[in-house]
């Protein structure tokens, strides 16, 4: 497959995050968040860094008990539409997604650098994700369809491909073909009754 390069589109994702942002946790709601590459490189422009991404976030989906609702991941941004985990919150499983990740390409690119040919990665990037991420709380069923839908046909709208369920590093395919992906979709036995413990 075919590596994916940046454009001259500067969509809307790319406006600088506000510093006062505020994350409201603890409703129950699902969350929309958005993340992007540093400096909105395409970082996600191969099909082995897409998947390396999958990977990461199943492994934290199961670490952090939370349900996925859906996903994309784009050249040089992901969405994610999830639920408030079992074990902690939203921000400590985008700093474990993102931290798991970048780990592990930055690892992959040292081992590939030949200590003779140093000059060649000196714009190789020490970064992987911009600092931050925007966090939509989804409080409605109206609300749920209307992110899915925007997440899914993302690709379409970029030109990536024709129709969403060609682009397979989305949950498209899970909803309109019932197929198993990198990461399990609205896997709602995940969350378990929380017992209060009894009153003194």
């Amino acid at each position: 497959m075919r590596t994916v390069t940046a454009t001259a589109f500067i969509p809307r994702y790319c406006l600088p995050m506000r510093r006062n942002l505020k994350r409201f946790y603890g409703a129950g709601d699902l969350h929309f968040i958005t993340c992007s590459c540093y400096r909105r490189q395409p970082l996600l422009g191969t099909p082995r860094r897409r998947d390396l991404l999958l990977t990461v976030l199943e492994q934290v989906r199961k670490r952090y008990q939370f349900v996925v609702a859906g996903y994309v991941v784009m050249p040089e941004h992901i969405h994610l539409l999830i639920g408030e985990p079992q074990k902690k919150n939203p921000s400590t499983v985008m700093q474990a997604l993102k931290l798991g990740f970048a780990r592990r390409v930055l690892a992959q690119a040292r081992r590939r650098r030949n200590p003779a040919h140093a000059r060649l990665f000196e714009h190789e990037p020490q970064h992987i994700w911009q600092k931050r991420f925007y966090d939509f709380n989804v409080w409605s069923e109206r609300k749920r369809i209307e992110k899915l839908r925007y997440m899914h046909r993302n690709p379409v709208q970029r030109g990536l491909v024709a129709s969403p369920e060609l682009w397979s590093w989305s949950s498209f395919r899970a909803y309109s073909l019932g197929e198993a992906g990198a990461v399990a979709v609205n896997q709602w036995r995940v969350l378990k009754m929380r017992i209060l413990p009894p009153a003194v």
